[in-house]
């Protein structure tokens, strides 16, 4: 097996007990880089020679005996919608090539303070506002199962190179699903945390980040493997005086009773906006609760309309936002394909919500302190909710660009990627199977700061799935 191949757990524990180096695992993914990035376009700046350097110094590190951290010398990616000394923060738009970062952003920071090494920058769509991963800096991004698919976004570019070797462990962020859809469309793992777990901060332009940027974003990992995950996000944990919602939470809580109770939601029922699951999707959420159930969870399907009127708060106050604020400079420095999805994408809201008032903007937030209280008590007697990952299989690419109506069903097949951050509780997708060539995920979604209890039922799914990374293009 290369070592391109190995988890990064394994990886970390090969290289500090020296039965590999950091260099030889960082020349396995360059390697794997050279020989497959050129078809899919995940990583669109490589740090070779940045990654070689960090390597020496890690492997330094080993044989002097200092203490090392838990990613000490293993090969990661950044996505470029983040701040990393040297690189440009160009959130996937030409015009934002200049200046280069000065200084990393937290999650960026934690990681490299962890002994990770940087070997690239992964691909996003424009804004990091799309379900596609393309733009016309850098191209489009390939999913590795099926080049005529979407690898999701925004973080299919980190999803990517995961899936294919390129790295061990990949750096997302999350404010509607952008590490989660991504994960389930290319058949790796990924996690939001909770709101406040991971210091961080969102900074691609010279703007204050717009309100619902500061309540539902979230900086978090990606992996191939649920132990890889858990300890990708502990690595990105360190506090940061920068990040003013950050929440100094132990990870060390007291374990669920048992039976721990498992509520599946197929369809929240709250009508537009949340749309049914394909049969494809329903049938691998069907998988996974009966696995679960076999492990010894306590599994029923339950009514949470809390996550659909979620979903739909979510586009009824960040679109507004977006529309105010961010829509002027789309117009002016998008690409084609962004001016064209945001134009489909306010038709359809349009057409759903029609002109949103002050009144029933705040209105959506003001409701969501009520929503939060619901789910807390129905999570008080059902700690975990087990979800489809997205109502529809990966997408064909350019879909979102057909038409405001297909633009309409793709929001309303993404209910449970929005429903989550709206409500600030953490949320991991897990692969499930393989239908048709592709893969298929499910969502498990838990109590605020409870990402442990979603890692335990995420690896039971993960051990019964038979989606395996890392693969060759497909």
């Amino acid at each position: 097996m290369s070592l391109w191949e190995w988890t990064a757990r394994d990886l970390a524990a090969g290289i500090r007990t020296g039965a590999v180096s950091s260099a030889e695992a960082v020349e396995s993914c360059l390697s794997r880089v050279e020989e497959v990035n050129g078809a899919l376009n995940a990583i669109v700046e490589v740090d070779a020679e940045g990654a070689r350097a960090a390597a020496a110094a890690a492997d330094d590190a080993v044989r002097r005996g200092d203490d090392l951290g838990p990613l000490h010398g293993v090969p990661v990616t950044i996505k470029v919608n983040t701040n990393q000394i040297g690189f440009a923060n160009t959130n996937g738009v030409a015009a934002l090539q200049e200046p280069l970062a000065s200084e990393n952003d937290p999650q960026v920071q934690s990681w490299l303070d962890a002994g990770a090494v940087s070997v690239g920058r992964t691909n996003t769509p424009p804004f990091s506002f799309r379900w596609f991963t393309e733009n016309e800096l850098y191209g489009i991004t390939r999913n590795p199962w099926d080049s005529t698919r979407s690898p999701g976004g925004s973080s299919g570019g980190a999803a990517v190179a995961l899936a294919t070797g390129m790295c061990a462990l990949a750096h997302g962020n999350d404010i509607g699903g952008s590490i989660r859809f991504p994960a389930a469309c290319c058949g790796v793992t990924g996690i939001r945390p909770t709101v406040g777990r991971v210091p961080g901060w969102y900074g691609p332009i010279d703007l204050d980040p717009l309100l619902s940027v500061q309540i539902f974003l979230v900086q978090g990992p990606l992996a191939r493997t649920v132990g890889d995950l858990r300890i990708g996000l502990r690595a990105m944990e360190a506090p940061d005086p920068r990040d003013p919602w950050y929440a100094p939470v132990t990870a060390d809580l007291a374990p669920l009773g048992r039976p721990v109770r498992v509520g599946v939601v197929a369809d929240p029922a709250t009508g537009d906006f949340t749309a049914r699951p394909d049969p494809a999707v329903r049938e691998s959420l069907d998988l996974a609760a009966g696995w679960l159930r076999d492990a010894g969870y306590e599994v029923d399907e339950v009514q949470a309309p809390q996550l659909g009127e979620a979903a739909r708060l979510w586009w009824r106050t960040a679109l507004p936002e977006v529309k105010e604020f961010l829509l002027p400079l789309v117009n002016e420095v998008g690409d084609a394909g962004i001016r064209t999805f945001v134009d489909h994408l306010f038709t359809a809201f349009d057409d759903e919500f029609g002109e949103v008032g002050l009144a029933t903007y705040m209105g959506g937030y003001a409701r969501r302190g009520m929503l939060l209280r619901e789910l807390h008590l129905l999570m008080e007697d059902v700690p975990l909710l087990l979800t489809p990952m997205a109502a529809e299989p990966p997408y064909r690419l350019g879909e979102d660009l057909e038409s405001a109506a297909r633009a309409r069903e793709l929001m309303s097949a993404q209910w449970p990627s929005m429903a989550v951050p709206f409500l600030g509780v953490p949320g991991l997708s897990v692969p499930v199977r393989v239908h048709d060539g592709l893969p298929i995920g499910v969502q498990l979604i838990g109590r605020r700061f409870r990402e442990d209890t979603l890692f335990d039922a995420a690896e039971v799914i993960e051990a019964r799935s038979d989606v395996r990374t890392p693969i060759d293009p497909r």
